[in-house]
């Protein structure tokens, strides 16, 4: 039975892109060894998208997103962590949503759900 979803993020500066995620981020973390650093995610979903190639995302490609509770505290918060953001925070429809930049010229979205999630992970 699969129990979860294991993510990565490609980047010229994979050492720089794990040490921003432990101290910026401030993710819990299994070390390895050798700097080699697998971090723990509290929660997480998946949605399934259509391709879009006028936006930009063929077939078979994938994305990897941040959510949380309250978009604009937690972008205080990283802001004053040295985070730093592309964008302002815009209605999306599905969420209230902003992008930041990590090491390496990583781009990911942070967003508030504005969907109420299931309350558990039970098929049906």
């Amino acid at each position: 039975m699969i129990k979860g979803v294991h993510t990565m993020f490609y980047s010229s500066q994979a050492h720089e892109l794990r040490a921003f995620i432990r101290d910026q981020l401030g993710f819990g973390y299994s070390d390895l060894g050798g700097g080699w650093l697998i971090f723990d995610l509290p929660e997480a979903d998946m949605g399934c998208h259509p391709a879009e190639a006028a936006d930009g995302q063929r077939s078979g490609t994938h994305n990897i997103s941040f959510y949380c509770d309250e978009i604009h505290s937690t972008v205080r918060d990283l802001k004053s962590r040295g985070v730093e953001f592309i964008d302002e925070v815009i209605n999306a429809g599905y969420g209230l949503v902003t992008h930041f930049r990590m090491p390496g010229e990583v781009i990911v979205q942070l967003y508030q759900p504005l969907y109420t999630k299931r309350a558990t992970n039970a098929p049906g």
